[in-house]
């Protein structure tokens, strides 16, 4: 994880700022989208990029009483670094650290026999009781347990509770389609969902929390937020797809805004090759600025030619390749000074490029934009206190 706790008195060469203001607003917005349920807040992969710890911190401050991870790692990071309350992480693989996140009181998820079984002997290791969720695979095609082997895992799990080894705390499941507004498999996972969690409380489970709904669920899908929704990208502010709608029209706002210093200006002639491979040759005499990240960095090399870049108030195009440490941009004629900031997203206020456009621009989703931004790149909390 990469922090600067606070805004460096030394201009930098690049900055990921993040707006825990903004990321708090978010959370609570998205507990009014599901009033009737617990929201969990996913800061899995350093929180999408924008600093896990950080993040965890302001989610649960605005009101998220559940945090949530892919890898037993990261959510054993997050306890170790004070965070409270509930923490779910769901992405193992055998020999996994069942034992220390048992002790950690964890919520670990369980898909499959090979999984159960090793968390029941590191209860036993441990001496205390593991608290497991059980994944249902209702269409997703991922992890989960299929619906014909659902019998032996809820079996196998119910005999290990009665033993006093685990606790079903939770069933669940995830959408495959839920950003496609009308997709048929929507329906189809809801009526599997509905029905492996009924043969389970059938047979004796009774679950704290029953959950399906991921962001785009959250917010359009309100038959599906049982007793908890799980939000990821829409907690940073970026909309799962554009098709169900704008950041804004959800009262979300995007938590980053990267930008880099201009390293360089220069004036060239018309005719002049830029970067590798010369895929742009100037139009005209012009001027050209220097950014200086690249590939490394995060910025998608797939962006090479249409990246947008906000530059003393005008949008500018990235020119030609971007290369593993630095893009071009063709100025126009313009020479703004060296150091001036180069803005390639952030919310928009300022007339700047959004996360949404830099995926549109490299064929990706915005997920991807935020998630990829290195460590290279400092992070730069505002707004860390709590207003009043």
């Amino acid at each position: 994880m990469n922090e600067t706790a606070t805004a460096p008195t030394a201009p930098l060469r690049a900055r990921a700022e993040i707006d825990l203001a903004a990321l708090r607003s978010n959370v609570r917005a998205l507990r009014g989208l599901a009033p009737g349920a617990a929201l969990m807040a996913v800061v899995k992969s350093d929180a999408y990029g924008h600093g896990a710890v950080p993040c965890a911190r302001a989610a649960v401050e605005a009101g998220a009483s559940w945090l949530g991870t892919a890898t037993p790692e990261e959510a054993l990071m997050l306890r170790a670094a004070g965070l409270p309350g509930r923490i779910m992480c769901w992405l193992w693989t055998p020999g996994g650290p069942w034992r220390e996140a048992i002790e950690a009181d964890l919520d670990v998820s369980v898909s499959g026999l090979w999984a159960l079984r090793e968390v029941i002997e590191a209860a036993r290791a441990a001496g205390l009781p593991a608290r497991v969720q059980l994944k249902a695979d209702t269409g997703l095609g991922r992890n989960g347990c299929q619906p014909d082997d659902w019998p032996d895992l809820v079996a196998e799990a119910l005999a290990a509770e009665r033993a006093g080894l685990l606790r079903v705390t939770g069933l669940w499941s995830h959408f495959a389609c839920a950003d496609e507004p009308g997709h048929p498999s929507i329906g189809a996972q809801l009526t599997s969902f509905r029905e492996m969690v009924s043969y389970a409380e059938q047979r004796g489970a009774r679950p704290e929390v029953r959950h399906i709904a991921n962001s785009a669920a959250t917010l359009t899908l309100p038959e599906s937020h049982f007793d908890l929704v799980r939000a990821g990208v829409a907690v940073y502010g970026i909309s799962p797809s554009p098709e169900i709608g704008a950041p804004a029209d959800f009262g979300l706002r995007p938590v980053m805004t990267l930008s880099a210093s201009i390293a360089l200006v220069k004036r060239v002639p018309g005719g002049h090759g830029v970067s590798y491979g010369h895929r742009y040759v100037t139009p005209g005499d012009t001027t050209l600025g220097l950014v200086p990240v690249g590939y490394a960095d995060g910025v998608p090399r797939h962006a090479s030619g249409t990246g947008p870049v906000l530059v003393d108030g005008k949008w500018r195009t990235v020119a030609g390749q971007i290369a593993m440490d630095q893009f071009v941009v063709d100025l126009g004629g313009d020479e703004p000074a060296n150091g001036t900031r180069a803005v390639l997203f952030g919310p928009g206020d300022d007339g700047e490029p959004t996360a949404e456009d830099w995926a549109q621009a490299a064929g990706t989703i915005a997920y991807e934009i935020v998630t990829r931004i290195g460590t290279r790149v400092p992070r730069v909390y505002v707004n860390e206190e709590l207003a009043g």
